[in-house]
C-alpha cells in the first residue's frame, strides 16, 4: 500500500492544500454552479476534479484528470450528464494514492445498504494506515488508495440507523483534520472537523445552500455569505432547511494558519479575516522586524504580492514589478528532473531588467521550502542587473512536515530544518535574508500567541506543535525528532 505521507512531490518547492470542495442543494443548475465554484477553487486543487449530483431518484458522476474547465465547460456533455438539485464537487492535490489514477478522484460514490452515498473530503487522516489495516483485514476491499475511501467504509459498516449517524459514528472512529461534503437520502451534509483545521464556509442563493472550502467560490455562484462552518459542526440540508448538530466533544479551535499566507485566495474571507488584508498585514510586520536599506520592493508573483505591498508602505520602499510570471506554464512539479525544474522556474518567471538594474532590492515571497525556487529567483535578479538582493519571507521558517492535508516533503528535504537562516541566506546567495517571527505572525493576524497551552492556529510546520497526536511511526517516517502532541 501506498504510504499516504511519502507523496510529496520532490520537485516541488511550495507548500500545496490537498483539494477543494463544494456542494450546493436545492437548484436545478447544481451541475453548472458545483463547476463554477470548482473554478473558483482551482488554486486548491490542480490534478483532478469530480462531480457528483442527486435528482432525486439517481446518482449522476463524472471524474476526470486535469483542469476543471477541461472536464466541465458549457459545450461539455458531461454536464448534461449531471442533473439533480443536489450536487458536490472535489479539485484534487494528493497528498496520498497515485496521481494519475481515475480511481482516485473524488467526489467517492457507492451504494451502501441504506441507499446512495457520495463523499468529498479536504484534510488527512493520521490514523489511516490502522483504520485501513483493520478494515481489509475483516474483508473491506478498497477501490483507492485515498484516505477518504475509509470514511465511506466506516459509514457503510455503521449500526446507526440514520445516515446522518453513521456518518458521526464513522468520524468518531477517525482523527485528522477534515471537511467534508457528502450526499445521501436526498441531502446535503457538511463537516468539520473538532479542530477546524481545514475551512469550510456556508453561503445561500435564491433560496439553496451552498458549502465551498472559500468564500470566492460562493462569490462566483452569486451565493451570500452566512458563516464559517464550526469546527465539530455537521449541517444537516434537506427539503425542511438547515440543521445544525455539534455531536463531538467541544475544542479550541487550530485554524490552519497558512491558509493566511498562501493556501486561500486573496479574494476570499477566513475565519472572519479578510485574506488579502492579513497578507498585506504580514508583510507590514515584516518590514517592521526586518526592514533593510534598498531602492526597490519586488513581490514573487503571484502569491508574494499582498506581502510585498504591505511590505513597500509600511518601509516607504517603493514596490515595483521586477518579476513577470507566465501564467500559461504548467506548475514547477510536473517537471520530472532537476534540469526540467530549473528550466520551469526560468520559464514561470522572468525578470524585468528595466526595473532591476543597479537596484537594491527586496524580494518578498511567502515562504520558503526547499530553497530550490528561491536560489532561482535570486540568481535571476542578479543576472537582470540588481546591485543587492536581500529576501523577506512572510512566514516563519518551515521546519516541520503537516500531516492534515497539506502536502510537504519529509522533514530533512526542509532547509530551515537543515540549516541556520545565515547558512540558508548563503545557499541561496542572497545579501540578507528574514523571516516574520512567530510573534510577528500573529500580531500581524490581530492575536498574542500565547506561549503555554493551545496557540489559535495550528502551527505546527513553523513549531512542531501538532493538535492532533500522530498515530505510531507517523512521526518517525516525516519527522526527525519526536514532535507530536
Amino acid at each position: 500500500m501506498t504510504n499516504p505521507f511519502t507523496a510529496s512531490r520532490d520537485n516541488d518547492d511550495k507548500l500545496r492544500e490537498e483539494c477543494a470542495v463544494f456542494g450546493i442543494y436545492g437548484s436545478e443548475e447544481a451541475n453548472v454552479l458545483t463547476a463554477l465554484g470548482l473554478h473558483a477553487l482551482q488554486h486548491r486543487g490542480q490534478e483532478a476534479c469530480g462531480i457528483v449530483t442527486f435528482d432525486g431518484n439517481h446518482f449522476h458522476a463524472h471524474r476526470g484528470l486535469g483542469h476543471v474547465g477541461e472536464n466541465f465547460n458549457a459545450n461539455s456533455e458531461h454536464m448534461e450528464a449531471l442533473p439533480g438539485h443536489i450536487g458536490i464537487g472535489h479539485n484534487r492535490y494528493s497528498t496520498s494514492g497515485k496521481t494519475n489514477a481515475i480511481l482516485e478522484i473524488q467526489p467517492f460514490s457507492s451504494r451502501l445498504a441504506f441507499g446512495g452515498f457520495a463523499l468529498a473530503h479536504n484534510g488527512n487522516l493520521t490514523n489511516a494506515a490502522r483504520l485501513r489495516s483493520s478494515l481489509v483485514n475483516t474483508g473491506s476491499l478498497f477501490q483507492s488508495s485515498s484516505d477518504t475511501e475509509i470514511i465511506v467504509h466506516l459509514v457503510a459498516r455503521s449500526h446507526q440507523e440514520s445516515v446522518t449517524d453513521r456518518l458521526v459514528d464513522a468520524l468518531r472512529q477517525i482523527e485528522g483534520a477534515y471537511s467534508l461534503v457528502c450526499v445521501a437520502d436526498d441531502m446535503l451534509v457538511g463537516v468539520r472537523d473538532p479542530f477546524g483545521i481545514r475551512p469550510l464556509v456556508l453561503g445561500e442563493r435564491d433560496g439553496s445552500f451552498v458549502l465551498a472550502s472559500e468564500t470566492c467560490a460562493l462569490d462566483i455562484v452569486g451565493a451570500n455569505f452566512i458563516r464559517d462552518i464550526e469546527p465539530g459542526e455537521v449541517v444537516v440540508i434537506d427539503g425542511n432547511g438547515l440543521q445544525s448538530l455539534h455531536p463531538f466533544q467541544s475544542k479550541v479551535s487550530r485554524f490552519c494558519v497558512f491558509e493566511y499566507i498562501y493556501f486561500a485566495r486573496p479574494d476570499s474571507v477566513v475565519e472572519g479575516r479578510s485574506v488579502y488584508h492579513a497578507r498585506k498585514a504580514i508583510g507590514a510586520e515584516l518590514a517592521r522586524e526586518s526592514n533593510v536599506d534598498a531602492d526597490i520592493v519586488i513581490p514573487v508573483p503571484d502569491s508574494g504580492v499582498p506581502a510585498a505591498l504591505g511590505f513597500s508602505e509600511a518601509s516607504g520602499v517603493p514596490l515595483e514589478l521586477g518579476i513577470i510570471r507566465n501564467h500559461y506554464i504548467g506548475r514547477t512539479f510536473i517537471q520530472p528532473t532537476q534540469k526540467g525544474r530549473s528550466d520551469s522556474v526560468k520559464l514561470k518567471h522572468n525578470a524585468n531588467p528595466e526595473a532591476v538594474r543597479n537596484k537594491r532590492v527586496v524580494l518578498v515571497d511567502d515562504s520558503i521550502v526547499r530553497g530550490t525556487t528561491s536560489r532561482k529567483i535570486v540568481n535571476m535578479m542578479r543576472t537582470a542587473g540588481a546591485a543587492e538582493v536581500h529576501l523577506r519571507i512572510a512566514s516563519p521558517p518551515t521546519k516541520s512536515p503537516c500531516f492534515y492535508g497539506v502536502d510537504t516533503p519529509d522533514q530533512d528535504q526542509l532547509i530551515a530544518a537543515k540549516m541556520t537562516i545565515k547558512q540558508v541566506a548563503r545557499d541561496i546567495d542572497a545579501d540578507s535574508l528574514s523571516f516574520i517571527s512567530l510573534d510577528g505572525l500573529y500580531r500581524a493576524l490581530g492575536e498574542v500567541r500565547r506561549d503555554t497551552g493551545s496557540p489559535q492556529f495550528c502551527d505546527a510546520c513553523f513549531t512542531g506543535n501538532y493538535p492532533i497526536g500522530l498515530a505510531n511511526g507517523l512521526s518517525d517516517k516525516r519527522v526527525s525528532h519526536g514532535s507530536s502532541s
